[in-house]
């Protein structure tokens, strides 16, 4: 069973566990399967996003699966064409009647869309959705340290979490320090860079030298460094693999050695700053 009592604390008074279920690109007819088989092995938060087209599955998932509703975080995400005042309130409704749920643990504005310059508007609908009890916690995804502050700034609410594209390769200091400056969370999509760190040489040794696999220290890796993680698999081998990475440590020379790959090259996903 997964560790669940490791628990990220928001600045909202509320938390979310540490490790959880990303279910991008799982088909939405195999995905409520995938959820029921998660929360069997321990998981607790499961995040998918309108423009997964999986809402429904998952949320069948959730109902069908061992666990009291109240029990898990369940996390979606607003898409970019929703931004404006008129449009976000009717996607969250929307992404909630698929889901099949009275409420979201987290509801997160997926990508800034920078050029629409509309980002401060969905924020101030997801204020208004977390005051009427619809979203518990709000948050953002691939907003920079500039876009963070003009939220605060326009509306005086920071976000809880910034998902963010995070691994070995990818490993955003700058943007993660000023996130522990303002108590937001980190939260790291493609966690596992998308299995393209499997070879390196690096992480094959420390993952040899602890019994461990190259994905199980690249999770341990994120998890001291404070960062939420959600890892998606289909596989439940894979998915029990990734729960036990709390059970052994990284020494500060394993920390040093992986923080050295970093790359200016390393970004596998969409660039926020021109992503529409």
């Amino acid at each position: 069973m997964a560790d669940t009592r490791q628990i990220m604390a928001f600045h909202d008074g509320r938390g979310a566990p540490a490790l959880g279920l990303g279910t991008w690109q799982i088909p939405d007819e195999s995905v409520s399967e995938v959820v029921r088989q998660a929360v069997d092995l321990g998981y607790r938060s499961i995040d998918t996003a309108a423009i997964y087209e999986n809402e429904p599955g998952v949320g069948r998932g959730v109902r069908e699966c061992s666990v009291p509703r109240e029990e898990l975080f369940i996390t979606t995400k607003l898409w970019n064409d929703s931004h404006a005042h008129g449009a976000s309130r009717p996607a969250f409704d929307a992404s909630l009647e698929r889901l099949g749920l009275d409420y979201v643990d987290l509801y997160l504005i997926h990508w800034p869309a920078p050029r629409a310059g509309l980002f401060v508007q969905a924020w101030e609908s997801l204020i208004q959705l977390r005051d009427e009890g619809l979203a518990k916690s709000i948050g953002v995804c691939n907003f920079d340290a500039v876009q963070l502050q003009a939220l605060l700034d326009e509306t005086g609410v920071l976000p809880v979490v910034n998902q963010i594209e995070l691994h070995p390769r990818l490993q955003q200091a700058e943007l993660r320090q000023y996130h522990a400056d303002n108590e937001i969370i980190t939260e790291a999509w493609s966690p596992l860079a998308q299995g393209t760190l499997q070879d390196d040489a690096v992480l094959k040794g420390i993952a040899a030298r602890l019994g461990r696999s190259v994905a199980q220290v690249i999770l341990r890796w994120h998890v001291q460094l404070g960062n939420m993680i959600i890892p998606k698999s289909t596989r439940i081998e894979r998915l029990r693999e990734n729960t036990a990475v709390f059970d052994f440590e990284l020494s500060g020379d394993d920390m040093a050695a992986i923080s050295r790959l970093d790359s200016p090259e390393g970004r596998i996903g969409p660039d926020p700053a021109t992503f529409d």
